[in-house]
């Protein structure tokens, strides 16, 4: 079966029937790759102060501001209300590399999925939705918004560069955007109480992804969406097999020697930072590109849909 090479809006629109059985909120369900250690580290949307005003019959007492208190010489409470919306952040990548897939999709066209279920969950939440969407050549940063608009707008993007990606195969690498940054927009975009969430290969990280990738998590909830192709993670070399690598193409060896080193390699680069983003407490979600991303949402989440 081919690979879905691109994507086009009207399917990402579609998607949003999907767009349910799995929840951004703390408390999440006991089978859920969020729970326990991780579900603490998502802050929910808390409660906001609204005002001080003077004590009534029946307020908690828990509320009460002991200093204002004192200075005003009369009992009085502080006010909160439950935040209803939080700014949610989608960092998506379709770079060169993200261009790859065995069967049933590209990683750029699960990225974009991914992206657009994200979306739309967090729009049906009350939470404001925006993202930083990017290839080699351009980043395009749009600012959270609680509306339809923003979404379908940064999904127009994100179908954008994922159907630039043929045209770039083919064209030399003039420039290449690195991880990092992304990660820095990021930061001056989430300064504080975003959820961000990475849908990424990590092509490029290094210990200055950690970094920058500590500083968001200090104020920020933080998710990492790890895009991956079931074949990338075992090639086997036949003869003739041409491989790309940042612009370089050679031929793949032939031979169980090249792939167990290969399947080592690929190993030790997931298994480091899935030891990196677990001590920073930040949940890391594999994705395989081969499969359905709404049906591995669910499941990573530990909402399955009820059968109908």
């Amino acid at each position: 079966m081919n690979a879905h090479v691109t994507i086009a809006l009207d399917e990402l629109i579609q998607l949003k029937a999907d767009a349910r059985g799995f929840t951004f909120l703390p408390r999440q369900p006991v089978n859920s790759l969020l729970s326990g250690r991780h579900a603490s580290r998502l802050r929910g949307r808390g409660l906001a102060f609204e005002e001080l005003r003077q004590y009534r019959p029946g307020d908690d007492i828990r509320t009460m501001d002991w200093r204002a208190t004192a200075r005003l010489r009369s009992p009085h409470v502080r006010v909160y209300s439950e935040e209803r919306e939080r700014p949610v952040l989608l960092l998506v990548d379709q770079r060169r590399p993200m261009f790859f897939g065995s069967r049933r999709a590209m990683k750029s066209v699960a990225a974009a999925e991914i992206a657009a279920l994200g979306a739309w969950r967090a729009l049906a939440a009350g939470d404001r939705v925006g993202g930083i969407v990017f290839n080699d050549d351009e980043i395009i940063d749009l600012p959270p918004h609680r509306s339809q608009a923003r979404v379908l707008r940064l999904l127009h993007e994100v179908v954008r560069l994922n159907q630039a990606l043929v045209g770039s195969m083919y064209s030399p690498n003039s420039s290449q955007v690195p991880l990092n940054q992304i990660l820095q927009a990021a930061l001056r975009r989430a300064t504080h109480d975003h959820l961000v969430v990475l849908v990424s290969d990590l092509d490029g990280a290094d210990d200055e992804t950690q970094r920058l990738a500590t500083l968001l998590a200090a104020h920020n909830d933080m998710l990492v969406v790890a895009i991956y192709d079931p074949l990338g993670a075992s090639l086997q070399g036949s003869p003739g097999m041409l491989a790309t690598d940042r612009g370089t193409t050679f031929e793949v060896p032939l031979g169980n020697e090249f792939t167990a080193s290969f399947q080592r390699a690929f190993s030790v680069l997931l298994y480091q930072w899935t030891e990196i983003f677990s001590a920073l407490q930040v949940p890391v979600l594999p994705i395989a590109c081969t499969e359905s991303p709404a049906e591995q949402l669910r499941n990573l989440f530990g909402q399955r849909l009820a059968t109908r």
